[in-house]
């Protein structure tokens, strides 16, 4: 009965799998007349009658296949342009995408198409048809990089270019997972079904994600061949437990080969290798063993350290038999010739099993067209609707460019000139415009555009500007003038208004600007005017200077005499040949004899606190105390309680480092007290309290919005980023902390507490140190080894991020458990691709995820258990700029690929899986199996 029980329930997640991922399939036969259902599957096809408005239907003749979908293909010009098709995503989830190509009659003249296909800008393959009769199969798993994909067809060689089906089939979260999916894709190169029992391939229903499992009996060119002697096929009808990670169809894992003379080898062909591939094997014991029975083997070719070294004993793998085993081989390079073989062990009494096998490649993700630039030409677009030139599809530039616009062959791409002379372009031009930093000609002559000349002071490789014969108004900008590179401007015939500036009338620049009744030269009076006026501003920036220096002077003789006059009365430090303190810097003399900061009498610091009246707030050292010194200026008050030497020197440092590093990201210390008995500093004050205030602490603070936090993570990552590049040597915080971020008024962040901080050594690469930090912030190779780097500081800063997304203290057993830190909590979700489970709830819905994402990312990076695995500081920083370009509608996922300059660890993958690259080996990545 128990029996009974499992398998229905087994039966019945099966069964909601199946239906949950069919309404999300999407299924396009191409070149049909009417949507229609597939009798044999179930599966609901639709006609792109209603989504591609290019080429023509084509009724298929002389085909051997009885499918429906496959009775007509849709045929498309043999031009320069290209024909798309938009593919709905949600982002971030992992699909199977699958073209299929089926010509059908004989060619004429022998001669077949030739033609290439891409995934938005990805070369997708080269489509060679030689066999008519053939279908012709393409997929690629990708993780969606935005809510829309494009697969485009072009760059015919011979005939024309023409697509039979075009499928998009989502995948579990855990699915093909890779550690390279940022930057690559992977390309089903096989798909085997070991023991197949017929020619058919497997795929929905028995697969509910509608793999496509070739049958091993399929004896294509180059496919399967040289079977190894002995080799012999088994099947069996008991249930296959496969709900592992990639879950392979049961039907699939019920048959299998075995090597009965001890060895099982097979060779076949891969297209487009050598390259890095991910290979995936298929295991599980089928056959009931007896007792003194065993089934071990070896992986013999190809020669892979990690893997022929390690025995397969699929049972015990596997955790029993009738189970799945599926070791990954996360990154092994592949040769074209592929001959596989694995040997039984000596040990064994039986041959080595195989029950399936994928072999996908990584194919690097091409750069799309700058995000910016993209808007703005949809922008122009949505100017003038039903024309032929707006119909263009895909990526503006990759791999052939709009007919209106030229590209730079940078990555990513930029759009150097848009021609859209006489295109019946209406309304005003798009502000966005001045976004397109690339752009060096813009003719937008003979439209019918309206309104003033927008802002483009920003482009300074603009040369030629042609907006003739429009209806624009308003007055020619000054900017224009003082465009670096403009060479040509044409604003004849239009109705532009008041005085021309000079700076076109030079000759410099060739200008026509007739047929604008309302247009004249500058007067000599306004020129006039003007040189008064600058003159006198001139006058007035002089005066302000000698001010400025005079006051500075007279502040910086005041200070001294104060000095004096504190020795004078025992209120301060004296000089003496043995220091006063522990604590003094340097030469055996005193923080005052130093001359490293701006020494404040007790009195002075009593009266500014009212005798210490307002407590605000507990630091490291002890109570902090709110004062207003003499001049008005707020400020918050450290008591040092802790008179240790340990105590005293973190004073002592803490004086010391401030005062040589400004820092607008770094709280200003303005001053210090000092004598036997006490000690204290004396900063800004900072009107918003500490970051941890407003994120998992106090609720009656203020909430912060996702914007504002993004904001806030990128002063700190500049005020650290200064710390380790801006300084000489750098300066390593080792203390980290939202505790240690203060808000100033205006809600931006400054880095406070350098009590621990210490100086990095020139030429050394880490610091010997004890390891001193706060728990849930310190990092845990530092605390292995006792060896601080700059990494430290990084790994702290991945913690913070953690929690301006989750909203969560940084360790709490009651939060996490027994993984009790936001660290190992987040990175197992993350992981899992699920990013909304550890997102702060008052910022679900009202945030845009991608950006999220990218923090994300970014801070699992910070927190790798290895320093040499983290981002720097400057790469942090361009991920929290890409994240707040996300958030405001200014960027996309896309252009944190492109554009900016990328982190190392993806300059490191591009280096190691470029396939052309004579250094490449199987051991260049890390591989991983499971």
């Amino acid at each position: 009965m128990d029996f009974i029980l499992q398998s229905f329930v087994l039966l019945l997640c099966f069964t909601s799998a199946i239906v949950c991922q069919v309404t999300e399939f999407v299924s396009i036969d191409c070149g049909s007349a009417s949507n229609y259902t597939d009798p044999s599957t179930g599966l609901a096809w639709t006609s792109d009658a209603g989504i591609m408005g290019h080429g023509k239907p084509v009724v298929v003749v002389n085909s051997n296949v009885n499918s429906q979908r496959y009775q007509r293909r849709r045929d498309f010009p043999a031009d320069n342009k290209k024909y798309c098709y938009t593919l709905n995503t949600k982002e971030r989830r992992r699909y199977l995408v699958r073209a299929t190509f089926l010509y059908g009659s004989p060619a004429a003249e022998g001669t077949y198409p030739k033609f290439q296909l891409y995934l938005d800008a990805t070369k997708w393959g080269t489509i060679t048809i030689s066999e008519s009769s053939r279908i012709y199969v393409k997929e690629m798993i990708i993780r969606a990089p935005s809510n829309s994909i494009d697969v485009c067809l072009c760059c015919t060689t011979t005939e024309s270019p023409f697509i039979s089906t075009l499928e998009l089939r989502p995948l579990n979260l855990s699915m093909y997972a890779t550690d390279y999916e940022d930057n690559f894709y992977l390309k089903v190169a096989a798909r085997v079904d070991f023991g197949a029992q017929s020619n058919e391939p497997i795929r929905y229903p028995d697969d509910p994600y509608d793999r496509i499992w070739d049958s091993d009996l399929e004896k294509r060119p180059n496919f399967l061949v040289d079977v190894a002697a002995g080799t012999e096929r088994i099947n069996t009808t008991k249930y296959i437990d496969t709900n592992t990670r990639e879950y392979p169809p049961v039907k699939v894992m019920q048959t299998a080969v075995v090597g009965t003379k001890g060895m099982l080898s097979y060779r076949l062909n891969l297209d487009e290798f050598p390259a890095n591939a991910r290979a995936f094997a298929y295991f599980a014991e089928i056959e009931d063993l007896g007792k003194n029975e065993t089934r071990k083997f070896k992986m013999e070719h190809p020669y892979v350290p990690d893997y022929s070294n390690a025995v397969v004993n699929i049972a015990e793998n596997a955790n029993g038999s009738y189970t799945l085993y599926e070791p990954s081989y996360m990154n092994i390079t592949l040769d074209f010739i592929l001959s596989f073989s694995f040997m039984k062990t000596r040990d064994s009494t039986r041959g080595p099993l195989l029950s399936a096998m994928e072999i996908c490649r990584y194919m690097p993700i091409a750069t799309k067209t700058d995000e910016q630039d993209v808007s703005t030409l949809n922008a122009f677009r949505s100017m003038s609707l039903g024309s032929d030139w707006t119909d263009e599809d895909g990526d503006p530039c990759v791999p052939t460019q709009w007919e209106w616009v030229t590209c730079s062959t940078t990555s990513p791409p930029r759009i150097t000139k848009i021609t859209l002379s006489g295109k019946n372009v209406k309304g005003e031009i798009p502000r966005e415009l001045q976004h397109m930093e690339g752009l060096t000609e813009l003719w937008l002559d003979g439209n019918s555009l309206t309104g003033p000349i927008p802002d483009l002071s920003s482009l300074v490789n603009l040369r030629t500007i042609h907006l003739e014969n429009n209806k624009l108004t308003g007055p020619i900008p000054s900017f224009l003038g003082g465009l670096p590179s403009l060479l040509e401007l044409d604003i004849h015939n239009n109705s532009l208004t008041g005085e021309i500036p000079s700076s076109l009338l030079t000759g410099k620049v060739t200008f026509k600007y007739e047929g604008n009744p309302n247009l004249r030269p500058e007067s000599k009076h306004s020129k006039r005017n003007k040189v008064i006026l600058g003159a006198s501003i001139g006058g007035l920036v002089i005066i302000f200077v000698l001010f400025a220096v005079s006051i500075f002077l007279l502040c910086h003789f005041r200070t001294k005499v104060s000095h004096q006059k504190g020795d004078a009365k025992g209120e301060s430090m004296r000089t003496s040949a043995k220091p006063t303190t522990t604590g003094s810097i340097a030469r055996g003399g005193s923080l005052m004899d130093e001359g490293v900061a701006y020494y404040i009498p007790l009195s002075e610091i009593e009266e500014a606190t009212e005798i210490f009246s307002k407590k605000i707030g507990k630091g490291s050292f002890g109570p902090v105390y709110y004062g207003r010194l003499r001049d008005g200026k707020e400020v918050a008050v450290k008591t040092m309680a802790d008179s240790s030497s340990h105590g005293t020197k973190q004073f002592a440092t803490e004086v010391a480092l401030l005062s040589r590093i400004h820092h607008r990201n770094l709280v200003p210390l303005i001053g210090y007290y000092e004598d036997d008995h006490q000690r204290m500093l004396v900063y800004e004050y900072m009107h918003n309290g500490t970051l941890r205030d407003h994120v998992n602490e106090s609720s009656d603070k203020k909430h912060l919005d996702w914007l504002a936090r993004l904001h806030i993570a990128e002063d700190a990552a500049k005020g650290l980023e200064y710390l380790h590049t801006g300084c000489n040597p750098s300066i390593i915080h080792r203390d980290v902390k939202t505790s240690n971020i203060l808000l100033d008024i205006n809600m931006r962040a400054k880095v406070s507490d350098f009590g621990l901080s210490r100086q990095a050594e020139e030429d050394l690469t880490h610091v010997s140190s004890v390891a001193r930090g706060t728990v849930g912030y310190l990092d845990p190779e530092y605390y292995a080894n006792q060896q601080l780097t700059e990494k430290s500081d990084v790994y702290s800063f991945g913690v913070v991020l953690l929690e301006l997304i989750s909203g969560r203290k940084p360790f709490s057993t009651e939060e996490y458990g027994a993984d009790w830190s936001i660290v190992h909590w987040a990175r197992s979700l993350i992981r899992k691709g699920d990013v909304i489970s550890i997102m702060d709830p008052a910022l679900v819905g009202h945030v845009k995820v991608e950006s999220v994402w990218r923090i994300a990312e970014v801070a699992i990076q910070c927190v790798e258990r290895h320093g040499s695995s983290r981002p720097r500081m400057h790469e942090i920083l361009s991920a929290i700029q890409d994240a707040i370009k996300i958030e405001k509608g200014i960027d996309k996922l896309s252009s944190s690929r492109s554009s900016k300059a990328q982190s190392s660890r993806k300059t490191l993958l591009t280096s190691f899986l470029d396939v052309e690259s004579p250094d490449i080996s199987h051991n260049s990545l890390t591989p991983s199996a499971r």
